[in-house]
């Protein structure tokens, strides 16, 4: 959904109200918890945010409160949504003068001793197709990561038009979300 002003809580919440119960707009649903698919763009990202539990922790409760997408020119609506199977959201962001709201339904999670992170995947109403997952890792050296798989490829008639400027998006998406992770995971330790 395109729009020419930002829009409202009440618009969000109407817009994620209206996407709930529909279907995934792909069929591999769950691929980024293996393999990507073929016939899609895969980007793959990733950024050490420090090492040690503390930095971990910090990182995990970022990702559980979506402030990844805390980007200025992308958030996440509504706000409070808890990370869990189901979970439907609209990604709404800024760029080239107009606002969008794009539906997304949490895939799976990723709940273990050290390691945290989730999955979302599009549906009918998003100005793409396909799948992201974000991942805090804390491995065995002690280094923590964060890390962001997707694949993806458009579907709304204007997205597939300007491709190389949504492609353009994106990427500047995966920058700022991992940069943002690496701020907070500094700012936020004990």
């Amino acid at each position: 959904m395109f729009l020419m002003r930002e829009p409202s809580d009440e618009d969000a919440a109407r817009f994620v109200a209206s996407q709930r119960d529909l279907p995934f707009t792909y069929a591999e649903v769950g691929a980024t918890n293996a393999t990507p698919p073929a016939g899609y763009n895969i980007d793959h990202n990733r950024i050490q945010l420090g090492s040690g539990e503390a930095i971990c922790r910090s990182a995990v409760e970022a990702l559980k409160n979506w402030r990844h997408f805390d980007l200025g020119w992308v958030v996440i609506a509504p706000r409070g949504v808890p990370v869990e199977v189901g979970a439907t959201v609209a990604v709404k962001a800024r760029a080239f003068g107009t606002w969008s709201l794009s539906a997304t339904r949490v895939v799976y999670t990723i709940k273990e001793e050290r390691r945290f992170g989730f999955a979302y995947g599009t549906l009918p109403d998003h100005v793409e197709k396909g799948e992201e997952r974000f991942l805090v890792e804390w491995l065995s050296d002690d280094t923590v990561w964060y890390d962001i798989l997707a694949f993806s490829r458009p579907k709304h008639p204007l997205v597939r038009l300007s491709a190389p400027l949504a492609r353009r998006l994106q990427k500047q998406f995966a920058r700022d979300s991992l940069n943002r992770m690496k701020t907070l995971a500094a700012d936020h330790t004990d």
